[in-house]
């Protein structure tokens, strides 16, 4: 076999790639909107003001309304597919698929154990497992982990030459070009996935219309109760990818992928050149990709298990990497409206801009309505009143206490769901999460401008496994 190229898609299409952050023409319709807002801002000051404050205040009742269409919509019998045991059993009198396996690994030797006794755990027939561990070749403590190892015969060492950019989809399409199977998943390396997601996901292919590329796993925690971090994250995972995803899947929305777990057909993955090497959330990136040429992602009932970020520091760096890999996803994709609209059609180009360009608007202005929230309560100035007309108010004053109540109970019913108990008390202080959020959102926007490929990498194994 030819030596790979990791930056296919760069090379190929690079219209879809984010080695370049922003176009010319991008910049210069940047330009002419900053000039734009400060002209106005000159001339007619109060109105600027007040315009800002409408259209924010129309994107937030939008948000609203659209979390809880997502929530309704999640009932829906086809938002995600079931297999209960007896169907697994049928199906076990036929052969099963080869399928690869890609776990990309950096600086995680602790890892190995548990990670080859969850591959071995899965329920599906040795012999069609084809497992790569994508091991950088300079991480010399992973690698001598790795040779200490009896590994199982399904299981094979890639090595990823150190090359720019140092990114988890470059290691994936040397492992993508490696593949055996009929079929491809990623799994992270503290992932605990359950026995069975194999052959529930090969089911849900082969029940499946053609185009159908993609199969989602939910994802949650095996340390929900570790602190009131991981009560927060396993909170939010809870709603996402219980209610929310389901419910963008019902709908044939675009689908932002998980990072692991999710599960394609691997022609149709070639065919799409791979992951973006130089996209730092490449998961978002490639839900959209898929959307756009026409293929649907479908959700299934199984669960894998991750560690919940438990450190602070940690939780921002990989905030700030999600954030920063959604602004580079908004801005290939928004680099040309117009085919960007054809190719999704309108509701597809919506649900875009409210999952893409939404969480990174709302992350960067939230900020901005708590503090001039916080100043009225205190203070009531009147030139703050003057920003408010009437209408404006009432709306305003409908995001703020209904619109967080709900954003509050759809985490909370995401634990209830979850039969998450023990989370329900904690999730009230979710608000101080939403800081940490936006914190991390302006460190995204920030550096995505001064460093648009650094891959700031989460820390596994600050706590023990345990099973779910």
């Amino acid at each position: 076999m030819d030596t790979p190229d990791p930056l296919e898609l760069a090379h190929c299409r690079p219209e879809w790639s984010a080695q370049e952050p922003l176009t010319r023409s991008q910049r210069g319709v940047l330009l002419v909107m900053a000039v734009a807002v400060m002209v106005a801002t000159v001339v007619a000051p109060l109105a600027t003001a007040r315009a800002s404050i409408l259209f924010c205040t129309l994107f937030y009742l939008t948000v609203m309304l659209y979390k809880l269409v997502l929530v309704r919509v999640s009932e829906h019998p086809g938002s995600i597919l079931h297999f209960p045991a007896a169907q697994l059993v049928a199906r076990d009198a036929h052969p099963w698929p080869v399928v690869s396996i890609l776990v990309p690994m950096y600086r995680e030797p602790e890892s190995l154990p548990h990670l080859v006794q969850a591959l071995q755990s899965l329920d599906y027939p040795a012999t069609c497992k084809d497992v790569q561990l994508l091991l950088e070749a300079d991480d010399e403590p992973t690698l001598a982990a790795a040779a200490q190892l009896a590994l199982p015969p399904f299981v094979r060492i890639t090595h990823i030459p150190p090359s720019f950019p140092r990114t988890k989809p470059k290691a994936c399409n040397i492992g993508l070009a490696y593949a055996r199977g009929e079929y491809l998943v990623i799994y992270d390396a503290e992932d605990r996935p359950e026995p069975d997601q194999l052959k529930k996901a090969v089911l849900a292919f082969e029940s499946s219309a053609p185009r159908v590329a993609c199969v989602q796993s939910r994802l949650n925690y095996y340390n929900p109760d570790q602190n009131l971090l991981t009560r927060w994250f396993a909170a939010e995972y809870s709603a996402w990818f219980d209610m929310q995803l389901p419910g963008l899947a019902a709908l044939r929305a675009v689908i932002p992928l998980g990072g692991t777990s999710n599960h394609f057909r691997l022609p149709i993955l070639r065919e799409l050149h791979g992951w973006d090497a130089y996209n730092v959330t490449e998961d978002c990136d490639l839900g959209v990709r898929l959307c756009r040429a026409g293929y649907t992602t479908r959700m299934v009932a199984t669960t894998t298990w991750e560690e919940a970020c438990s450190s602070l520091p940690f939780w921002i760096r990989q905030r700030t990497r999600w954030l920063k890999g959604y602004i580079q996803t908004y801005c290939v994709h928004m680099r040309r409206p117009g085919l960007l609209l054809s190719e999704l059609g309108v509701a597809g180009f919506l649900h875009f801009q409210l999952l893409v360009g939404g969480v990174i608007f709302s992350a960067l202005i939230n900020p901005v309505f708590w503090g001039m929230a916080l100043l009225w309560f205190v203070l009531r100035p009147a030139a703050l009143a003057a920003l408010f007309p009437g209408p404006v108010f009432a709306a305003a004053a409908l995001c703020l206490f209904a619109g967080n109540f709900i954003f509050v109970y759809i985490n909370l019913l995401g634990c209830y769901r979850r039969r998450y108990d023990q989370l329900l008390l904690p999730n009230l202080l979710t608000p101080v999460y939403w800081v940490m959020m936006s914190y991390s959102g302006w460190r995204a926007f920030l550096q995505f401008f001064r460093n648009p490929f650094l891959w700031e990498k989460t820390q596994h194994g600050i706590h023990a496994p345990t099973k779910p």
